[in-house]
């Protein structure tokens, strides 16, 4: 699939959840705040429990950018972790490898995070880590490989370029945006994370399953 595909894919989706997966698709759903298709602008019936729960749970998953099979083993994981299942699951998919390197402003999108990842770019304490689900530990430091660090995207992310595009930084990171360092100082707590999910329905949506 070409780039201007993949936006235009990601563009339909965010205006189908009704979310911005991509700073490009937050200027379209500014302009277009509505379903996609010949029947975006009518207001639809109303939904069935079914088929809200199931949207929220498709929200999440799309703003992380995993498969269904992913999301299942995180979302077990989480209901065994003490604590409310739902912020759970969300706490834990926002220590993923991918997620933090957007977080941060060293990626755009989480596509191009999961890129620089398995294009062996990003290092965790001096480690190169290939896997987007790495899961980040408290206290660990993710940065460039400097062999990689006079890369244009990585340039491009030094000078600041994403910082007005992206989240306001979150307090469990600490950043020095120049070095394309960044330190994941704790857990997230699910206020904090800037993910727009109604964690209470996707749990109820796997509960009935």
């Amino acid at each position: 699939m070409s780039t201007k595909s993949r936006t235009r894919s990601k563009t339909r989706l965010s205006r189908a959840l009704g979310i911005a997966l991509t700073p490009k698709a937050a200027k379209y759903l500014e302009k277009r705040p509505y379903a996609p298709g010949e029947h975006g602008r009518t207001k639809r019936k109303t939904d069935s429990d079914y088929a809200v729960r199931l949207r929220e749970k498709q929200r999440l998953r799309a703003q992380y950018g995993i498969r269904e099979a992913q999301l299942k083993i995180v979302f077990q994981e989480a209901r065994r972790t003490q604590g409310l299942t739902g912020e759970n699951l969300v706490e834990l998919l926002e220590m993923r490898l991918d997620a933090l390197i957007v977080r941060a402003g060293i990626a755009r999108t989480t596509a191009q995070a999961r890129q620089m990842i398995v294009h062996r770019h990003i290092l965790v304490d001096g480690q190169l880590v290939d896997r987007p689900s790495f899961r980040v530990k408290p206290g660990q430091l993710m940065h460039v490989k400097p062999r990689s660090e006079g890369m244009e995207p990585f340039q491009v992310a030094a000078a600041g370029a994403h910082v007005e595009v992206l989240p306001t930084l979150p307090p469990y990171l600490e950043v020095e945006i120049d070095k394309l360092h960044a330190t994941l100082l704790r857990r997230p707590k699910r206020a904090e994370v800037p993910v727009t999910c109604e964690v209470q329905l996707v749990v109820e949506y796997y509960a009935a399953r």
